[in-house]
């Protein structure tokens, strides 16, 4: 089935590589002509990425019915984001003939410099992006591999594990004889994580040889996953080879026709997890005598200190409370924020208002994006409650594959039940890969419109141009695949940095750009460095552990400083908006005819 898929998506890049000759380069590649109907604006997979398949799976199966606060806002996203942005961005890429977003910052404030930091800022946000996504599209692969077992998956090769070779090389790498002796009742048995890895090698050796000798162990018990590395493989050379073939218009075509596939796969999956469960209230009660209180109640379950706590008690003490606060009422109301914000803010999202046929498309896409979403979302809630209940102990480094898991499982007695399995898992594969698809789209024409065009080959021939976007494109495609070799464990984490430092950065300037005449290009400028500065540092902080730790937020160490326990995204909005309205009243006002241009109504013909 997922043969057939990818086979698909191919064919559209072909179809959508002959619409694309019908303008020039630059305008069919990266814009599609400007040619997106309501259907193919609203239901753009995009919106749905590896992180809604198993990003948030992953964060619902770990904390519970808590999560469903985290994304609900979501279901407004279209709203805010088309109704605030939509009519007039669209209206301004017209005026200013942008093919990217750095384009309109450029031509709408008449600056080369805005248009470059906007495109270092993209860039550096989708590549966050993007790998995560080709981890997301790996898992699936490795799952759907031929003989990789029903349930077993990939528990028949840990990602760590210490053998006979793994203490000869350690023996190699200068490790005293005595210290390898002590690790020999380790050889044979194998780890999920580093985490689980290290507490028996520490046990084992004094405090001095583990903290010597803690790196090369760790090293050498890493195993080679090769069912992780064929899938990644070729997940990449899939999603982009139909790319290069049809640029813009491969990736909104192919997120059509996945969307399709998205929204009946779920819908399938969720009918197969509550018959197999015994409905919801048995799907709940189930998770929660697997977990504790938090799973069900806020601000939701910690499996770590719910660990902690069960070794501690005794087998007649009531269940342990965790005491990990994924979700305190200030994180929450954050959160609520967020997404909506975040949405708006997207470049990729930004992108397909730009390339809309009018207005009364982007109207009509608002309705529809916003049932959508509801299909999508609220279901797979519910899919991964009743996945808590039907696999209690997936541990918390494979969480991400909750959604694959449970489309083999709940299906594997049907008639035709793997090829039933295929169609649910081309759900998170084709989010996964109209994601990618899109973002390269976007990282391609920066680096060669916004970039390569302006300051490098102004005077660059069809043929130059094509060819470089046909290398950033792959270039992007094999530093994705490099970073995932060894990939971040929570991919939402990864999403969620991207999401909100993306918005943080461009979504007060968009705003200032569409209705404020005053706005300069120094305000802008400060604008989009001062969200971006405040989002890295509160990353940073929390990164290195430079604060001290906070008992809530995502179980993962790429995750932020909490100020004042509100999300990061929150501070670098009013950072943003703050410096660019002081900074913009202080400097001198724009060019009086370029403000006309943009914002007057145009003369008759």
């Amino acid at each position: 089935m997922l043969v057939l898929f990818i086979l698909g998506s191919v064919w559209i890049g072909v179809l959508a590589n002959r619409a694309t000759q019908k303008g020039s380069f630059m305008k069919g590649f990266f814009l599609g002509n400007r040619g997106l109907g309501a259907w193919a604006l609203a239901l753009t997979a995009t919106v749905q990425s590896g992180g809604t398949f198993m990003g948030f799976p992953s964060l619902v199966y770990t904390h519970g019915w808590i999560v469903a606060l985290w994304i609900g806002s979501y279901m407004v996203v279209p709203i805010t984001g088309f109704g605030i942005l939509g009519k007039r961005l669209a209206q301004l890429s017209r005026r200013t003939e942008a093919i990217t977003v750095p384009d309109l910052f450029r031509v709408r404030f008449g600056s080369p410099k805005l248009g470059l930091v906007a495109s270092l800022f993209i860039l550096l946000y989708l590549s966050f992006m993007m790998f995560a996504q080709f981890k997301a599209g790996a898992i699936v692969m490795k799952l759907a591999w031929p003989g990789s077992g029903v349930l077993a998956m990939n528990e028949d090769q840990e990602p760590f594990l210490l053998n006979e070779k793994s203490l000869e090389r350690l023996a190699e790498d200068g490790v005293p004889a005595n210290v390898v002796e002590k690790l020999t009742p380790l050889v044979g048995k194998g780890f999920r994580s580093a985490m689980e890895l290290i507490e028996p090698v520490k046990a084992a050796l004094t405090v001095d040889e583990f903290a010597s000798f803690k790196e090369p162990i760790i090293k050498r018990g890493t195993q080679l996953d090769w069912l992780y590395i064929i899938g990644l493989l070729i997940f990449a050379l899939t999603v982009v080879g139909y790319t290069l073939m049809g640029g813009f218009l491969a990736a909104v075509w192919t997120d059509l026709f996945q969307s399709v596939l998205m929204f009946f796969g779920v819908l399938i999956l969720l009918f197969a997890t509550l018959s197999q469960v015994g409905g919801l209230e048995n799907a709940t009660r189930k998770s929660l005598e697997h977990t504790g209180p938090g799973f069900v109640f806020g601000p939701g379950f910690d499996p770590k200190a719910a660990a902690t706590a069960s070794a501690t008690t005794t087998a007649t003490s009531a269940a342990p409370v965790a005491t990990h606060e994924f979700l305190p009422l200030s994180l929450a109301i954050s959160f609520f924020v967020v997404w909506v914000w975040s949405g708006v803010g997207s470049p990729a999202g930004l992108v397909r208002v730009m390339a809309s046929q009018n207005t009364q498309v982007i109207r009509k896409s608002i309705y529809l994006l916003s049932v959508y979403n509801l299909g999508i979302y609220l279901p797979l809630i519910i899919i991964c409650i009743s996945g808590r209940a039907l696999i209690p102990n997936l541990p918390t480094s494979s969480s991400d594959e909750i959604v694959p898991r449970l489309a083999i499982m709940t299906t594997k007695d049907w008639p035709c039940g793997s090829l039933v399995a295929g169609l649910i898992l081309a759900a998170p594969f084709g989010a996964v890969m109209s994601t990618v698809s899109s973002y390269l789209v976007v990282i391609s024409s920066g680096l060669v419109r916004d970039i390569y065009q302006r300051f490098i080959r102004p005077l660059a021939t069809p043929m130059e141009l094509r060819k470089a976007a046909y290398t950033a494109m792959i270039f992007a495609g094999l530093v994705s695949v490099a970073v995932n070799i060894s990939p971040v464990q929570f991919l939402q984490a990864f999403i969620v940095f991207s999401a909100t430092g993306a918005a943080a950065t461009f979504l007060i300037p968009a705003v200032m750009a569409c209705y404020w005449r005053r706005a300069t290009v120094a305000g802008i400028l400060s604008s989009m460095i001062g969200g971006a500065s405040t989002v890295l540092t509160l990353y940073l902080l929390g990164i290195f552990g430079v604060m001290p730790a906070q008992p809530f937020g995502q179980l993962t160490k790429f995750h932020p400083y909490y100020l004042l326990n509100v999300d990061p995204f929150l501070w670098g909005l009013l950072a943003s908006g703050t410096l660019g309205i002081v900074v913009s009243l202080l400097t001198t006002p724009p060019d009086a005819k370029l403000v006309s241009k943009m914002f007057d109504a145009e003369p008759v013909a």
